[in-house]
């Protein structure tokens, strides 16, 4: 019984599994329209990273605009993309006085 505890535990601490209720619109945005948006919402983007802008900020595109985007190492999991891949990212509108981002919690390929 402890070994199971103790591996619960365990998997618990190391293995951290981020998950977060997102509402009842889990609709794709357009990054026209992520622009738009209010501080702190949450918003599902589909398209391809253009390139890398900065250690963990990446420019972001879909066929409405561009927008700068935020991925944490740890927030890639695992996935490797190139700007071929079509991918899906969820994240959350951080607006400042001068810039609109999405700070990204979760990245897919789009197969």
């Amino acid at each position: 019984m402890k070994k199971i505890v103790l591996t619960a535990v365990a998997v618990m601490m190391g293995g951290a599994v981020s998950a977060a209720f997102i509402g009842n619109n889990n609709t794709v945005s357009t990054v026209a329209e992520a622009l738009k948006m209010r501080d702190d919402a949450m918003v599902i983007l589909e398209g391809n990273i253009q390139k890398q802008v900065s250690k963990d900020k990446y420019l972001f595109a879909d066929k409405t605009g561009e927008i700068t985007v935020e991925i944490d190492p740890e927030d890639w999991a695992g996935v490797d993309v190139t700007p071929q891949d079509t991918i899906q990212i969820l994240g959350e509108i951080n607006k400042d006085w001068f810039s609109t981002e999405v700070d990204v919690d979760i990245v897919k390929i789009i197969k």
